[in-house]
């Protein structure tokens, strides 16, 4: 049916009113809560490492395109502008909810309530209504020339709709590549990666994390060193006293440590490890004894990563020690980097994947991790998404230089940490861009890195109880267990940790 120049009219008409009305909402709800808006943005999946400047652009490009639309004159060329914002607004949408492995929401008003389906449909009903006015109304349309009528301009439109689609299509693969691999420091919150199960009053903040395995969660005491307490999924609770081969022994730090089938008592500075099975909680006492040390991790039934002091310079230094009648002590001293002093600079977490065979060290006041094989031997540094580099601490020297100590209060970038599998958790302190400061006073955050590809994932949070933030945290393939205060949280893994654990697992078990 052939439409004469008035109806064209109408249609024009009535596409470029809605699209007035939809964008002069859409702007005036983003401007009336814009730093909202831009957080929002800065969080999306596809656009994060463009938050700044796409905010303000959509947000000035929605009121100039209105502008043109009022005007008989310019009202094509801001058709063809509204045209073109809306197929990517689309394209957006459809990236999102196809490739994306959360949803965020930068809508407001009305446009909030409505799914990402529906918002789909939406925004494609607004992209066909606007190239079906541009058609009518181009003025070849009008012009006698058939094939120029029937041909040119659609393709001209369709061209348009692709290359808008690419523009989008560029953009969420280059912000995919900053965010990854050259974040500048803007974290990613999926919906609901965890869900709270249960908490447990413990009745002492004493406790500390031992180990899992087995379906069960082992916490060691501070203040009764030779007992754990078991808690398995139901949250049953079972005292366990461990025992060890020597009548008496003159321990000075110990610390219990639990990896099934095996559990050990460990304390560098007697120095001494005591190793055994969980079936009899018996341990025996591993010979020759180690070097003095400040923290370790087992590695296995004889053998542990472990940070000490280096002879030669007094800085901290990371090592591997094997017991038993093939003793032998690897030096790594090439691993840790001193900055400032060699001691407080290289403080950090010390842990060891048993599914990738890595032993892992996170700096506590840079940006940065290491991950080495099981002799020390470097496999590579990685960085957290935090852009603090270099330890900001400022070392004092006491008795003649023959001790050092904190001079001021230092910036403690990474609180504590866990590893599962190639994943690793990290408490951060540092507040990132397009964070809410209120959030951070009840939350802490996590940070998850994907150790294989070098690479950061995704970040939540763990909200406090009673005004009190979390002091540590265990991974386990199942649950992400927290102490907060004298209070055990236990949450459940939802699918996106799961998935990526289980991706993990298939390629590394």
């Amino acid at each position: 049916m052939k439409l004469n120049t008035k109806s064209k009219n109408i249609i024009l008409d009535i596409t470029c009113l809605l699209y007035v009305f939809l964008l002069v909402y859409a702007a005036m709800n983003k401007g009336l809560d814009f730093e909202n808006f831009k957080v929002e943005l800065g969080q999306s999946p596809l656009l994060s490492a463009f938050a700044d400047w796409i905010s303000w652009a959509v947000l000035i490009g929605e009121f100039v395109i209105a502008i043109l639309l009022l005007f008989p004159s310019t009202r094509i060329k801001g058709l063809y502008a509204g045209f073109c914002l809306m197929t990517m607004f689309t394209a957006y949408i459809f990236i999102m909810l196809n490739y994306s492995s959360f949803l965020p929401c930068s809508c407001g008003g009305i446009l909030e309530k409505m799914s990402w389906q529906e918002h789909l449909l939406f925004n494609i009903f607004f992209v066909l209504i606007a190239g079906l006015a541009l058609w009518l109304n181009h003025p070849q349309s009008n012009s006698g020339k058939k094939s120029t009528r029937l041909l040119s301009y659609p393709i001209q439109l369709v061209l348009t709709f692709l290359l808008s689609c690419v523009a989008v299509i560029i953009l969420f693969l280059t912000s995919e590549e900053i965010i990854h691999h050259q974040n500048p420091f803007i974290r990613r919150y999926p919906h609901h990666p965890i869900t709270l199960t249960h908490t447990l009053d413990l009745k002492y903040n004493s406790y500390y994390f031992a180990g899992a395995g087995n379906g069960k969660l082992y916490l060691g005491n501070y203040t009764v060193p030779m007992y754990l307490l078991s808690i398995d999924n139901k949250l049953q609770q079972q005292k366990i006293r461990a025992t060890f081969n020597r009548d008496s022994f003159s321990f000075k730090s110990v610390r219990m440590s639990v990896r099934p089938p095996f559990f050990y008592i460990i304390d560098g500075s007697a120095p001494a490890i005591f190793s055994g099975r969980i079936t009899n909680w018996k341990a025996k006492l591993q010979e020759p004894r180690p070097p003095y040390f400040g923290t370790a991790v087992p590695i296995d039934s004889s053998t542990i990563a472990f940070r000490g002091i280096s002879k030669t310079n007094s800085n901290n230094i990371l090592g591997v020690f094997t017991a038993g009648s093939q003793s032998k002590i690897s030096m790594a001293p090439e691993l840790l980097q001193k900055q400032i002093d060699g001691v407080f600079d290289t403080d950090g977490m010390l842990h060891y994947s048993e599914e990738m065979k890595r032993i892992v060290y996170l700096y506590s006041y840079r940006n940065e991790y290491i991950v080495a094989d099981e002799n020390g031997t470097l496999d590579y540094r990685g960085n957290t998404i935090d852009t603090v580099s270099r330890a900001q601490i400022k070392v004092a020297y006491l008795k003649e230089k023959t001790e050092q100590t904190m001079a001021k209060p230092t910036l403690t970038v990474n609180a504590c940490s866990s590893v599962f599998g190639h994943l690793l958790f990290v408490n951060s302190n540092v507040p990132g861009r397009y964070e809410q400061k209120e959030v951070w006073k009840q939350a802490s955050v996590i940070d998850v890195y994907d150790l294989n590809k070098k690479a950061y994932l995704f970040s939540f949070h763990i909200y406090g109880i009673d005004g009190k933030k979390l002091r540590n945290f265990l991974v386990t393939p199942t649950h992400v267990y927290v102490l907060i205060d004298t209070k055990l949280v236990v949450y459940q893994l939802n699918e996106i940790l799961k998935n990526e654990i289980k991706r993990v697992a298939g390629k590394s078990l």
